[in-house]
Formats: C-alpha cells, structure tokens, sequence
C-alpha cells in the first residue's frame, strides 16, 4: 500500500450490531460542549474520560447489524473443535452464504465480502472441496488464501491492503489461529492469550467487521464444554464469543453445535452432515433465537418515511405533530437515538440529529434497498 493510501484510507461501512457500537460520537463535536472547555483536557493520562448518562443516550451510535441473523454477529470469535471434525467444511459453508446473501439454514444472511485463510489447505483441495459442495454456483465476494504473515509480522498490514482493495468486506476467517501466532517462549500464558486475541479484537472492532478464528479443543473433558478450548482462559476472555463444534462419536455423521456470545444468549444446534456433499445440515435448535423487543414508535415512523416520501427533517417536536405521536419531543429523541441503528437496518431509514444555534434538529432518509 503506498504512504498516500495509508493517509487515506476510507473507513469501511459494513458490518456490526448495534450492542457493541464504537464510542466515537456521531452528532456533537468539541464546539457543542460547555465553553470552559479545556482543550488540554485529553492530554492529561490520569484524567478519566467519562459520559453521563444523559450524554449517552443524547449520541446516535454507528449500527452494526449481525451477519446472520440470530447466529453470528461483528466481532472476534473463536470456533473450536477436535482436529478432523468438520470444521473448516463449516467455515466454508459459512463463509459462501455470507458472499452470497443466501440464507444459512433457517437464519437470514446480510451479504458482504469473505476473506478465508484456509492455511492448513491449498488452492487445489479448496476447488476440490468447495465444487462438492457448491457445486458451478461461484462468486466474486468469497477470496481465498493459502498462506499468510504472522501477527505481528505482516498480518495486519496484509488485511488492510486487502479491506483496501474490498471496504464491503465483513467477515474475515483465519483458519487456523495457530498459524497466525507469533512465536514466543511464553505462547500459552493467560496473558500472552489475552493479548493475542485483543490485538486482533481490535482490528474487528475498528473495522465494525467480524472475525472467526479457528482453533482446536484440548482432549481433557469439562463441566463446561468452553473449558476445553486449547490454550488458557486468556482466549475465550477476550473474544465475543465462541463457537464449539463437537460429536459424542467420532465415525458419527451427527455434531453439536454450542454458541456462547456477548451479543446472544446460549444456543445449541443439531447438526447432521450430508455425507454426498459435506454440508452441515441443521436438524434442530434447542434454545429459541433470542429477539429484541419491538419498538412500536419504528412502525409508526416506517409508514411515515419510506419510498414514496423518502426524506424529511425539522424539530423533533414537529415531527411528533406531523405523525400525531403520543410522546414528549425529549422522549422521542432519546427513543430515536437508542434505536438508530434497528431503524436503518430493519426499515432502512438513516436517522440523524444534529444541534446548531437554533436548536437541535432531526432528518430522516430512507434509503433504497440492495436487494429492491
């Protein structure tokens, strides 16, 4: 990448649920603060940057929706299991879906741009085993490679170029986190796990992408099935969230499949792998995907802003008027911000608010779907 592109660089758009949103505002800047403000303020290290938790619910946060609904969100998650299982068959079904748009079982899938590091594998097997299981139907979104730096070494630079050269980029999948460790005579300590995996946390985070790393399980048996990820705690204590693929018998054609995330409640799925074209196939899910509740106020406003009155702005007292709301101008505001983010990416409706010296106004776009 040339010194231009580094100082550049556009900061990519895709890719990350609302709960965990960067704490960068969207709708105020220094000017809007009190006039006392000292603007040695963040130089000082022992000062403690806070908000309170009216300022919290005054910012609109970037939204980040999940990848696939209901199962895999932004961020950094570890998918483990024993060597042999079936996991990169997973992955490769996983990341086909997502470049595809295509549903994955019974969940719904937001397209975007794979990057798979399948660097246990070559070119040759990975055509062998994506044409059984695809079959001719290729896309331009899934890329793979076969090798790669190590952290610290050239890896992070390698994924910019290539967020780069792809900004719709919103899954990446290392395959197997083993080849991207940097060497050290400390390598399974809880700190050095830890680190390890905030770095590359990090690098999800301020990109709002997700990041799967596939890792294998220890064979000593657990209470808790997450307590035989290979490694130290340090791994699963910095991830979001970790998936664990695991069969009762080895020659078995049947898995489980075991989610544990910030950003979801624990689910177990029934997997059976079809033996003709080594899909997973989803037999059956035992906890019911958790929802968020419904926000009635987005009904209200979808009917209001859509493609025949796509845009509108004003206060938001005017806006209680013209849509006859039953609620406070304050209250709808707080209400809007919270829900910025469920708003654009279930009704497709950019909300944005901004304060000037006539007071703080909002606007609405309602932006045309891909898929329209």
């Amino acid at each position: 990448m040339t010194e231009e592109k580094r100082m550049t660089a556009p900061e990519t758009s895709v890719g990350a649920d609302e709960g965990q949103s960067t704490i960068s505002k969207t709708i105020d800047n220094i000017s809007d603060y009190d006039d006392d403000f000292n603007e040695n303020f963040f130089c000082d290290p022992y000062h403690l940057n806070t908000i309170s938790m009216n300022e919290l619910y005054d910012t609109v946060y970037e939204s980040r929706p999940p990848l696939i609904d209901g199962f895999l969100y932004p961020g950094t998650y570890l998918f483990v299991g024993a060597p042999k299982l079936g996991k990169s068959f997973l992955m490769a079904q996983i990341a086909y879906h997502v470049s595809t748009g295509t549903k994955l079982w019974d969940f719904p899938v937001r397209k975007g741009t794979v990057l798979y590091l399948a660097l246990e594998d070559d070119y040759h097997r990975l055509q062998k085993r994506m044409y059984q299981m695809f079959g001719i139907e290729s896309t331009e979104d899934l890329h793979f490679a076969v090798n790669a730096e190590s952290l610290g070494n050239g890896l992070d630079k390698q994924l910019e170029n290539f967020l780069w050269d792809h900004p719709k980029t919103s899954l990446i999948i290392i395959d197997t986190l083993q080849k991207v460790r940097e060497v050290s005579g400390d390598n399974y300590s809880y700190a050095n796990d830890y680190e390890i995996i905030t770095k590359l946390k990090n690098f999800a985070d301020e990109h709002r992408l997700c990041l799967i790393l596939v890792h294998h399980t220890r064979k000593q048996q657990s209470s808790d099935k997450f307590d035989m990820i290979s490694g130290t705690n340090g791994l699963l204590g910095a991830a979001d969230g970790a998936f664990l693929l695991r069969k009762e018998k080895r020659t078995s054609n049947s898995a489980v499949l075991e989610v544990s995330g910030r950003d979801q409640q624990d689910q177990k799925l029934h997997l059976t792998r079809n033996t003709d074209r080594l899909l997973w196939e989803l037999q059956k899910v035992e906890t019911e995907l958790w929802k968020e509740p419904p926000e009635p106020l987005l009904d209200q406003i979808a009917q209001f802003i859509n493609a025949e009155n796509p845009d509108w702005s004003g206060t938001a007292t005017e806006f209680v008027e013209a849509l006859k709301l039953d609620i406070a101008s304050n209250k709808l505001t707080c209400k809007l911000n919270v829900n910025a983010g469920k708003l654009k990416s279930e009704y497709h409706i950019r909300y944005t608010s901004k304060r000037g010296h006539n007071g703080r106004s909002i606007s609405f776009h309602y932006e045309k779907r891909d898929d329209a």
